[in-house]
């Protein structure tokens, strides 16, 4: 008698009914979805666009009457063009691999194997990612539009908190549209093997708030270079357009993701950039992002019923000059304070960042002021 192991297919069972149209039609799925939600887009965001149209409109014409050039999106524009392509080229974990990892692990091996690099070397990669998009998105880009632009204020990119809790509301609004739609893509086949990206993840709840932290830290860069610098440097000469222009790029760089995901960015790169415009903020846009992208993470594992059994990820054995086994349990604990402490050290910089750009901005506004007579 066979057993019935033998009987089953040798592969997963073709998909039915839903989920079978929904592989069919995916193609073409994008063109409805935009023909239905950017009507809706631009009758919720539509005084927001006309007012940034009105006051880009004035601005222009104010330049020109001056005879002066518009020297933002030329500055804005080849920053953003600069910092994209080297991100695209020495930014990920392809270079990190071929000129970091190399020379991380002789170091390892020099001092007693004191960061893991072996054990954790997809997570330190991972870090080589966010690290350099916190550097491109906020380290340079802020400081030099200073440089260039010393009258502006960098609280008008993106950064400004009054009125955050009046916007709650918006973040509520915004997860009612998004939260159907991440359902709808986490069905897909391809969506279960893309995420998350840290695929050691599933092996330690260490792993996977470790990775979490590092990937909020991310979006928090991203959000404050495409929602808040982007827009907030080229509202005044795009106007609405603006938020249009940005739309492009934050689509491509969702290239290699899951086909509906990154058709999904067009709309919500709008939806996020006309947000920031209207909240004068980027934590709105912020805080669904990292919603949505958690979300994400935790369905895929669940779906594959990969979500963390343990606290720590189990060391290897290792044996000691008699043939007994070593107790590494503070290697784990040691390595967990040393990512903890990166995590801290980088929220720690970030909000040095913040506050000391706040600070100049501030100065800055409160000298442009007109003398009291």
């Amino acid at each position: 008698m066979l057993d019935p192991i033998f009987l089953q297919p040798l592969t997963d069972p073709p998909p039915s009914g839903f989920d079978a149209f929904i592989n069919v039609a995916k193609p073409l799925i994008p063109i409805p979805g935009l023909l239905l939600i950017l009507p809706l887009v631009a009758l919720f965001f539509r005084a927001t666009w006309l007012e940034l149209d009105l006051d880009a409109q004035k601005w222009r014409g104010d330049t020109v009457a001056r005879g002066l050039v518009d020297k933002r999106p030329i500055v804005a524009l080849v920053l953003c063009a600069v910092i994209l392509t080297m991100q695209e080229y020495y930014g990920g974990r392809g270079y990190f691999e071929e000129a970091i990892h190399p020379a991380l692990l002789v170091w390892d091996a020099r001092h007693n194997n004191l960061l893991r690099v072996l054990k954790y070397d997809e997570l330190y990669g991972f870090g080589w990612w966010v690290a350099t998009r916190v550097t491109g998105y906020v380290l340079i880009p802020f400081p030099l539009w200073k440089l260039f632009f010393p009258s502006d204020s960098l609280l008008d990119l993106g950064l400004r908190t009054k009125g955050f809790l009046r916007h709650k509301w918006i973040y509520l609004l915004f997860l009612l549209f998004v939260l159907p739609a991440m359902w709808l893509v986490s069905r897909q086949p391809d969506f279960g093997s893309y995420y998350p990206f840290y695929k050691q993840a599933s092996r330690s709840w260490f792993d996977f708030l470790a990775w979490e932290g590092m990937y909020f830290i991310q979006f928090f860069a991203l959000e404050m270079f495409f929602r808040g610098f982007w827009l907030g440097a080229l509202r005044r000469s795009f106007g609405s357009g603006a938020i249009f222009a940005m739309a492009v790029p934050y689509c491509m760089i969702h290239y290699g993701k899951p086909y509906l995901e990154a058709n999904g960015a067009i709309i919500a790169g709008i939806a996020l950039g006309s947000l920031s415009m209207k909240t004068k903020s980027i934590y709105q846009g912020f805080l669904v992002h990292i919603t949505v992208a958690g979300l994400m993470d935790w369905l895929a594992l669940s779906h594959r019923n990969a979500l963390p059994k343990v606290m720590w990820p189990a060391d290897e054995v290792a044996l000691d000059a008699h043939g007994q086994v070593l107790n590494q349990g503070s290697d784990v604990i040691r390595t967990a304070l040393l990512v903890f402490l990166g995590a801290i050290v980088s929220g720690v910089v970030l909000a040095k960042v913040y506050r000391t750009l706040r600070e100049r901005s501030e100065t800055a506004s409160l000298r442009a002021l007109p003398p009291i007579d």
